[in-house]
């Protein structure tokens, strides 16, 4: 049979129908890979980005947007006739997180190991030599992350192996732009892919994707890719990309009556909620768990802040159905451990639940998560279909649940209908939790936190900052701190005392909860600890003692810690760090402002634009920092 007339049976929705046609190498790869045809986001970012067009990419969590923009990218540094100069960077690809980043670069590793050219250079790469020249182009990549390996040792491996892809993160990214060895001219730049986009800005990483922008030719390919574009996003597009296409992907299903309804998740997911009293929570999670068939291979449990993630880590082994072990991954945890642990929970070969906070929420692709709980809805609602989204991948099944608080939080579900991200009750299977479960598994809690001080206090800063979390929900009309039963939420964390915290001066709360418990008599397990704090407790009660029996002993020591807390000596070092700092400064502006002079107009008006935006974003950083601050001076007098 001729080659046209076997190529016009093709489907028309596979592979190698689409125009113009992938090369072998690429088809060999998605073969083995088992991926059949490309997905609504793949065939239309494929047919645009892969010609002289920008794209703005908004598609429904687990779509296939990875391949989506790697493939073009790949192409474009491969077409060239002659391989690129030494140092020259061709393609770079922004990720907001190590982990997204690291799991973007495995990908494309996996890629062009099916190119014969590309695939021998990456064995200079891992025998730590230098890389040859080659007579035709090759796609050589390296990873970028914070936290690994350090600035100097990147350019290092720039030197040494001159890759022409770059796969980084926003700070390491603008470190290594900034060596007058790595160039990036116009002659051969080629494409710049922004992953999770609004995620980037929402880390606060706008001023470095101006210093990585400003690095960068105005003429180049750009794409932006997201499950969901932001206010902050547009106006980026507006000074980064020159006529965008827009493609965005939706799932239409039907509603009762007939009604077409668009989502922002797949079909294959499930995406339901169960409605407990805090104190239930945990016992429906158990029932989940231990009813579900078939039994989830792998689970993500979402919290809202890193000491919850640190405190449920340490508690939650002692009243989960046997057979689950547990791995966490939170934003605290030093980058060899968020990647050892994250490696644990991808390579698990026994059912494991990942207790994580929103840093799993985006991009990560997670082979075969079954079960995805939010024990909190995230402060952010567009956060929620993100959450949801790390199940269900790939047209493989899934089941998303939130735990929403009776009363005033069940308005949730019609907030994220408005929003397209429709939910149900949970009704299989059927969850229902007694008050005896309740309480079984808050006094399992309750014995771990009185036999060790360590996990009391962990479970008391934890709860803390979960309250400041509640507090800063964007929906506060539904998740008010005025509806909370403060008993109950004991209760459903372990607590054996409510913490000292200004939400609770107003109100008429009894913080030792009834319980009895004489929290000055719970040790520490560690006997070294234990004994220090004992020592510490006898000189406290003895200071004390004196200050009763002398009025005067009593107005020195305030004026001391008066005096303390003033700290002049550390206000006058502080003094002078400020003026080492407003010196750089200075200087930082007098550079900006010669770059500013040597532009052209139209580029004056984007720069102002793009300064525009920063300062919205910096706003709200500077706000997520001073609320972080004050959680901090919250616990000053809260020690060991």
């Amino acid at each position: 049979m001729a080659p046209d007339q076997s190529r016009a049976k093709k489907a028309p929705r596979s592979w190698d129908a689409l125009t113009p046609s992938l090369a072998q190498w690429i088809l060999d790869y998605l073969s083995s890979m088992g991926f059949e045809q490309p997905t609504p986001v793949q065939k239309s970012c494929l047919e645009i980005f892969r010609g002289n067009k920008d794209v703005v990419v908004e598609a429904v969590t687990g779509s296939g947007k990875t391949l989506a923009f790697l493939i073009p990218v790949v192409e474009r540094i491969l077409r060239g006739d002659e391989p690129s100069k030494r140092h020259h960077v061709q393609g770079i690809i922004i990720s907001p997180t190590r982990e997204l980043a690291t799991q973007i670069y495995n990908v494309l590793l996996s890629l062009i190991k099916f190119h014969a050219p590309s695939s021998e250079i990456l064995s200079f790469a891992k025998a730590d030599e230098k890389r040859p020249e080659t007579a035709h182009p090759v796609v050589v990549p390296q990873l970028l992350v914070g936290g690994t390996t350090k600035a100097a040792e990147d350019l290092s491996t720039f030197l040494r192996l001159s890759p022409n892809l770059l796969i980084a993160t926003p700070g390491r990214l603008a470190e290594l732009l900034s060596s007058p060895y790595v160039k990036a001219p116009a002659s051969s730049f080629e494409v710049l892919v922004m992953d999770e986009a609004d995620r980037l800005l929402d880390l606060g990483f706008s001023q470095e994707l101006t210093r990585i922008l400003g690095y960068l030719p105005k003429q180049r390919r750009t794409g932006l890719f997201s499950a969901s574009l932001s206010e902050a996003v547009e106006k980026l597009i507006l000074v980064g990309m020159l006529y965008p296409h827009k493609i965005t992907v939706r799932v239409r299903s039907l509603k009762d009556g007939g009604i077409i309804q668009e989502r922002k998740t797949p079909m294959s997911l499930q995406m339901s909620y169960i409605v407990a009293p805090a104190s239930k929570k945990l016992p429906a999670l158990c029932q989940l768990l231990e009813k579900l068939e078939p039994r989830p291979a792998r689970s993500i449990i979402f919290f809202s802040t890193c000491y919850a993630v640190k405190y449920f880590t340490r508690v939650l082994q002692a009243v989960l159905p046997p057979g689950f072990s547990i791995a966490s991954l939170h934003g605290k945890l030093e980058p060899q451990v968020r990647e050892k642990n994250f490696e644990r929970f991808v390579n698990a070969t026994t059912p494991t639940i990942l207790l994580t906070t929103d840093i799993a929420a985006r991009g990560l692709d997670i082979p075969q998560v079954d079960l995805v709980v939010q024990h909190d809805p995230p402060t952010d609602t567009k956060v929620f279909i993100h959450r949801c989204g790390r199940a269900g991948r790939a047209g493989r099944r899934g089941l998303a649940v939130v735990m929403l608080q009776e009363g005033r939080e069940e308005e949730y579900v019609q907030l994220l209908e408005v929003r397209m991200t429709p939910i149900a009750p949970l009704d299989k299977p059927l969850i229902d939790v007694s008050d005896e479960e309740a309480d079984q598994v808050s006094a399992k809690l309750r014995a771990q936190a009185r036999a060790d001080r360590e996990l009391f206090q962990l479970a008391q800063r934890a709860f803390v900052s979960w309250t400041r979390s509640y507090l800063e929900h964007q929906a506060s009309s539904i998740f008010r701190i005025t509806d909370l039963d403060w008993r109950d939420l004991a209760k459903g964390w372990g607590l054996l005392e409510l913490p000292k915290m200004p939400e609770l001066r107003s109100l008429d709360v009894d913080r030792s909860l009834g319980l009895g418990i004489e929290i000055e008599a719970v040790a520490f397990r560690d006997k070294v600890r234990e004994k220090k704090r004992q020592e510490e407790l006898v000189e406290w009660k003895v200071t004390k003692a004196k200050r009763l029996a002398d009025p005067g002993a009593a107005a020195a020591a305030a004026e001391k810690v008066q005096k303390r807390k003033s700290n002049d000596a550390w206000s006058a070092k502080h003094d002078q760090e400020d003026v080492k700092v407003a010196r750089r400064e200075k200087k930082r502006r007098k550079r900006e402002a010669e770059r500013f002079s040597q532009m052209t107009d139209k580029e004056k008006e984007e720069q102002k634009k793009l300064d525009a935006l920063i300062g919205e974003v910096r706003k709200q950083t500077k706000a997520k920092e001073a609320a972080a601050k004050k959680e901090e001076e919250e616990f000053e007098g809260f020690g060991e």
